[in-house]
């Protein structure tokens, strides 16, 4: 990584420590860009140099805690596996995500959670297939996905009273029955 890269994450996880840091007193949507940087002591347009608004911050930092779990299942890991590794990431993140979570914005986390997802699994089976799911298999595919991330939200507004892997489970269990016949012939589960 070149040192102008390096120093871009840097400022990058500065501000994300200082949202984590506003989240413990104050919901996500009344949080500002001012409060954002006086909590690290930058300008705002330090901020906007690296983000559109908050939720971009938001979403920035979710990629790189859950990401990896999903990158473990590039790996040879089942979907159980990277869920699992997922609900871990967000468990030690918890007031992050909770906070992220109650967020009803159009660019919110829930929102990105549920393209990250499904982009995802798309790519996981074009890469086993060479195509595209058909329809009647995408609808299924996101809407099982919509369901990950609103299960997934509950979990985390609740107290996350199960732990991650019963979370992974019931998930893999809740898998329409012809998504989930697929995703057993390509290797997934």
């Amino acid at each position: 990584m070149r040192k102008a890269e390096k120093k871009q994450d840097l400022m990058k996880y500065r501000l994300a420590d200082s949202i984590r840091e506003c989240m413990k007193t104050i919901p996500v949507d009344k949080i500002t860009v001012r409060n954002i940087v006086e909590g690290c002591g930058t300008t705002r347009q330090t901020f906007y140099r690296h983000f559109l608004d908050k939720y971009d911050l938001i979403n920035w930092y979710f990629d790189k805690l859950v990401l990896e779990s999903f990158a473990q299942m590039g790996q040879g890991d089942t979907v159980y596996e990277g869920l699992v590794k997922k609900f871990m990431f967000i468990l030690q993140e918890r007031v992050f995500f909770a906070g992220a979570f109650r967020s009803d914005d159009k660019n919110s986390l829930k929102e990105h959670d549920f393209q990250l997802i499904l982009q995802f699994y798309l790519d996981k089976m074009r890469g086993k297939t060479g195509k595209l799911p058909e329809d009647e298999l995408r609808f299924q595919l996101e809407m099982y996905c919509r369901g990950s991330v609103y299960m997934t939200v509950k979990w985390v507004l609740n107290g996350m009273k199960k732990t991650p892997e019963e979370m992974a489970r019931s998930l893999v269990e809740a898998m329409p029955e012809s998504l989930g016949k697929e995703f057993r012939r390509l290797g997934l589960i």
